[in-house]
């Protein structure tokens, strides 16, 4: 007799965090994961906001649990000393132990987290990195902002950095991630 498969394998779930300095990402998250979730059944995306934890110290608990799990950990906007100093060490606990952590628009403790394949913002500056400091540039007369000088530069980056391989190919991952990301 034929014996009947009861059910599929569970699929291996993979957690993404998203931590952040208000809901406002909240409603977009939700409505990603949902299609996310079709093509990647073990998708499990959890957003957090930093807004939330004076108030709440489950939410703080909930995202403590979060990075201690996550494959995956986006850190966004976390500036200000208080949203910071309680999600610190857990971040730089994780930040070996996961697949990658891209930390952007945050203050510079949080930003040097960034830790994509190859690529890390806190590493030594050389190569690719180089490169980048020299694009900058110095002292710039032009009319433009600085800000304005940065977003042209971020759009401009991935478009160089595809020819050149290696860890190169990790920064413009990053840089494509932080255009996305300010695109909304």
């Amino acid at each position: 007799m034929k014996q009947k498969r009861t059910s599929v394998a569970d699929p291996v779930p993979y957690r993404v965090t998203v931590v952040t300095l208000d809901n406002h990402l909240s409603d977009a998250m939700a409505t990603a994961g949902q299609r996310l979730k079709k093509e990647m059944p073990g998708l499990e995306l959890s957003v957090h906001a930093a807004s939330d934890w004076e108030n709440s110290p489950a939410s703080l608990e909930q995202c403590f649990q979060s990075i201690a799990e996550g494959n995956l950990i986006i850190v966004t906007m976390l500036f200000m000393d208080d949203h910071i100093r309680p999600v610190l060490p857990a971040l730089q606990a994780r930040r070996d132990h996961c697949d990658a952590m891209v930390c952007c628009m945050s203050a510079p403790e949080v930003a040097k987290l960034t830790r994509m394949g190859r690529f890390s913002l806190d590493g030594p500056q050389s190569g690719a990195m180089a490169l980048l400091k020299r694009l900058r540039g110095g002292n710039n007369k032009s009319r433009a902002s600085a800000g304005a000088q940065q977003l042209a530069i971020l759009r401009k980056l991935p478009r160089i950095l595809r020819f050149i391989p290696g860890k190169a190919q990790d920064l413009r991952a990053y840089f494509l991630a932080l255009q996305y990301w300010l695109a909304g």
